[in-house]
């Protein structure tokens, strides 16, 4: 069992996350009771997940690979290890 950790988030992100918390479910896919299982990227229509690699500089992510073209307003999630 998990000792308790006090909160240490802000005001302003416990709101945050007590809104996002509030907002009501996505709703499930339109799917045929009949149907056949499919991956979960299927159902994402014209949105595919990417994973890049990158490096932080002076506060900013650059991605490694030059070839990369992401959408201008892109979602990212960004997942960065500690330094050792």
């Amino acid at each position: 069992m998990r000792t308790p950790q006090p909160d240490l988030r802000s005001e302003r992100r416990k709101a945050l996350d007590e809104q996002l918390a509030s907002e009501p479910q996505l709703p499930l896919p339109d799917v045929p009771p009949d149907a056949q299982p499919r991956p979960l990227e299927t159902h994402l229509r014209h949105r595919h997940p990417v994973a890049v690699v990158g490096v932080v500089e002076n506060g900013l992510v650059r991605l490694l690979d030059p070839r990369v073209r992401l959408p201008e307003q892109s979602r990212v999630i960004v997942v960065a290890a500690e330094p050792s």
